[in-house]
């Protein structure tokens, strides 16, 4: 969705803007810029008109096209024409280095000296305006469809986070930027805005094969996910390549599983502003080694992506902090340590090096060809054991397009635990603090995953007991155990129904 409004007098928007009067200024007349759709009028979102405007055209927009979400983009406001100094605002003694050539400030956008409703200039509002679009475009949605609303924007501001997702604009196919995406994401949760990708296998350029294999391994775990190109580049469609489809197929099938992490996270942010996306300090703020690291990110405090980010890399240089470390792939035990360590992994060319943190308990979903299809299938809990035989999580549920006003209710938090006892017994809980949505659907754990077990040997039967009663978990998932020995033991409990608005006691006892 262009920022700017074609000069057209045969164009409905257009025509009610003038009528509005609700467009920039400059010198005393609508400043005249340039963009994709030709010469522009800008909106003046700080006019006290601009958004009902606004509303009222998106609103009429629907009638036609009925869009669930809008992307609004060249907001910085970007401008094809670049505007003839005309005060000292334009030019003033004191010159920052724009986009590191020094080019002057007006340059490719509105210029200095416009001026917004009641006087202000843009020289002094000219980081408000994708904050402000945003928020009217986020308004005038949630009045059209009653829904939540989804928003893209290319330019935000602090605050912004409340309105929009981002992504980080217009990146190149090369390996730098590639890497730099990390640390741009993890700035931007830091700033408040969680819902944050990059463009993947690059926007500027012409992408290669090896560059969006790895780069899909990435952007499969951005909060904000998508692949997207300039036009007169090179195609890059995942499915192009059948090393890049197959990479594809892995990474994003496992976020797919992972979508009700994801979810809580979101539900996370929202209610503590803690970001999706976070660098290592932030989850252990007291191991100095993680000050710098900027080539892997947590997601939550439990998952930790460590990718690949150079050409021809067969390997990967990962740091782990203090605690148990487990593949999100196999299971498999990678790393305990008490310290913090420094591994080199494997990192083949169709797999991305994904870990859970011992300690934490992951809600998981099965793949499907969408996030609804996904949202119908039975949960899965993987249980990763910290060295103490403890684990949590939670899981929050709710419709995913329901506004929140006047104190929604429609909604339901679980609380996960898990604890082993003197006998290496293993219980799992669940405790229900708030269960509106679930306790009027039917969802269901049909699988718990122990991970982590201290075992000396393959056990020779695992008893299970559901709040008290022994049960005989159905085939054809029924129990079973695998890489026996050491701190590699792991439990699968299948064929279960455990209601996820119910609480309950799951318990495993080994037998030898």
């Amino acid at each position: 969705m262009m920022t700017g409004i074609r000069i057209d007098a045969t164009y409905g928007t257009f025509v009610r803007g003038m009528q509005q009067d609700i467009f920039l200024k400059r010198n005393g007349t609508n400043f005249l810029g340039n963009v994709w759709p030709g010469d522009v009028y800008f909106p003046d979102f700080m006019h006290p008109r601009a958004a009902e405007f606004w509303a009222r055209e998106i609103s009429l927009f629907r009638r036609t096209i009925p869009v669930d979400g809008l992307w609004i983009d060249m907001n910085e406001i970007s401008n094809f024409y670049n505007p003839e100094p005309m005060n000292a605002l334009d030019d003033p003694p004191y010159r920052i280095n724009n986009n590191g050539t020094h080019r002057p400030i007006n340059n490719k956008t509105v210029p200095a000296s416009a001026v917004h409703y009641g006087g202000v200039t843009e020289y002094d509002a000219h980081n408000l305006f994708g904050l402000l679009e945003a928020r009217a475009t986020h308004r005038a949605l949630l009045r059209d469809t009653g829904r939540r609303p989804f928003v893209l924007s290319r330019s935000t501001f602090v605050g912004s986070g409340r309105y929009t997702a981002h992504w980080t604009g217009d990146n190149a196919a090369t390996w730098g930027d590639l890497r730099y995406s990390i640390n741009t994401m993890l700035s931007f949760g830091l700033f408040g805005m969680p819902m944050i990708g990059a463009d993947i296998c690059g926007f500027n350029g012409d992408t290669t094969e090896e560059l969006c294999g790895r780069w899909i391994q990435l952007g499969a775990f951005y909060p904000f996910s998508r692949d997207h190109s300039a036009i007169f580049t090179v195609r890059r469609e995942l499915y192009l390549w059948p090393s890049v489809a197959a990479s594809a197929r892995k990474a994003l099938g496992l976020r797919y599983q992972l979508l009700p992490y994801f979810y809580t996270l979101m539900y996370e942010a929202h209610t503590t502003g803690a970001p999706i996306a976070r660098p290592l300090f932030f989850s252990y703020p007291h191991d100095v080694a993680t000050y710098g690291v900027d080539r892997q990110f947590l997601l939550g405090r439990g998952v930790l992506v460590s990718p690949v980010l150079e050409p021809g890399a067969t390997t990967v240089d990962a740091y782990f902090p203090a605690g148990r470390w487990f593949s999100l792939y196999d299971h498999s035990l990678t790393v305990a340590t008490k310290t913090g360590e420094h591994v080199t992994l494997p990192a083949p060319a169709d797999t991305v090096n994904v870990h859970v943190a011992g300690g934490t308990i992951l809600p998981l979903q099965q793949s499907a060809l969408t996030t609804s299809r996904a949202r119908r299938t039975a949960f899965h809990l993987l249980v990763a054991l910290a060295e103490d035989g403890t684990a949590s999580g939670d899981l929050f549920l709710d419709d995913g397009e329901s506004p929140e006003m006047g104190g929604r209710s429609d909604w339901s938090l679980v609380r996960f635990s898990c604890a082993t006892g003197s006998d290496g017994s293993i219980k799992v809980r669940s405790e229900v603090v708030h269960n509106s949505y679930a306790q009027t659907r039917t969802l269901v754990i049909s699988k718990v995953v122990l991970m982590g077990h201290r075992s000396p040997a393959a056990p020779k039967k695992l008893t299970v007991h559901v709040n008290g009663a022994e049960v005989e978990p159905s085939s054809p998932a029924g129990t079973r155990y695998q890489n026996a020995g050491g701190l590699g033991g792991v439990a699968h409990i299948g064929g279960l129904s455990l209601v996820v608005g119910e609480e309950f006691e799951l318990k495993v006892a080994v037998s030898y």
